[in-house]
């Protein structure tokens, strides 16, 4: 859903397959934050199946993608929200916007705050959205810089924590092929709580990303983090909020977009293949893991 959000609005383009004709669309999906990272890509094809064969022409898979992530909150034990519905599927996706507007898991405190102002997202947003890093895993390709050799200093990341380092390298060893799994949360990996923002406050956020909202010296983000750390509540009112907010970035609506038949190609296209259903190729799970 963030990846969506954060490329032309959330309209499904994340979605969309690389086609030639009718019209050229170079997926979102190859773009380099999204590569090996996104996934789940059969099971919102069996859903959109499932919804059309029930209503069809009615929910776009825009819609689905927000229902979706607000469904994986519950199930994951934390808060669930009224989702606004009324979404239309954009026609095109943007491959190089992708690269541009998603941050990456090494990127600095100011360029997290200014990829999400640049969504109409403020520093409230990017900490409580963060948090979705509670739950699941990334791959040691994001975190090796950190454990051996961080801005190139043949250094470890001085904000790590030394004894999480050394189970970090134990689980991603210096020369490995990157490919293990990592959980984001020490404890409860597979729980939506508030776990992720007191692993911050002791030097163990897994990404830089993550470690950069406690570990910038004076930053505002610090007492956010504080806050969540201390009231889960307060953490889940924010998250909420800040989901609802980041649903309704440059949505489609009115007779603009469409309703699409399949999720991964606009309806030109698969008038043009005439099939009754198209199934993504599933993302590997070898990336960053997460329904948000």
């Amino acid at each position: 859903h963030f990846h969506d959000c954060f490329v032309l609005g959330c309209d499904a383009s994340i979605l969309l397959n690389n086609t030639d004709t009718p019209t050229k669309i170079e997926s979102e999906q190859q773009a380099a934050p999204n590569n090996n990272s996104i996934r789940g890509l059969d099971v919102v094809n069996q859903i959109k199946t499932a919804v059309e064969n029930a209503c069809p022409g009615v929910v776009s898979c825009a819609d689905i993608l927000t229902l979706a992530s607000e469904i994986s909150s519950v199930l994951g034990g934390g808060p669930d929200w009224k989702v606004p519905l009324g979404r239309r599927d954009g026609v095109t996706a943007n491959r190089t916007l992708a690269n541009l507007n998603l941050p990456s898991p090494f990127s600095g405190l100011d360029t997290l705050k200014s990829r999400f102002l640049a969504q109409g997202l403020n520093t409230t947003d990017l900490v409580a959205l963060s948090g979705a890093h509670t739950f699941g895993r990334a791959r040691c390709t994001f975190i090796t810089n950190r454990l051996y050799n961080f801005s190139n200093s043949g250094e470890p990341d001085p904000t790590l924590d030394t004894t999480y380092l050394q189970q970090l390298r134990g689980e991603c060893p210096n020369g490995g092929n990157g490919n293990n799994l990592v959980n984001f949360d020490l404890t409860t990996p597979d729980t939506i709580d508030n776990h992720y923002y007191s692993n911050l406050q002791v030097k163990k956020g897994l990404l830089q990303s993550d470690q950069e909202l406690f570990s910038t010296t004076g930053a505002d983000t610090i007492n956010l983090v504080n806050t969540f750390a201390k009231n889960q509540d307060a953490f889940f009112a924010s998250f909420k909020a800040s989901m609802i907010k980041m649903g309704n970035i440059g949505v489609i609506t009115g007779k603009n977009g469409e309703i699409r038949k399949q999720c991964n190609f606009i309806n030109k296209k698969s008038a043009e293949l005439d099939l009754a259903s198209v199934v993504s190729k599933e993302s590997s799970q070898e990336g960053l893991i997460s329904s948000f």
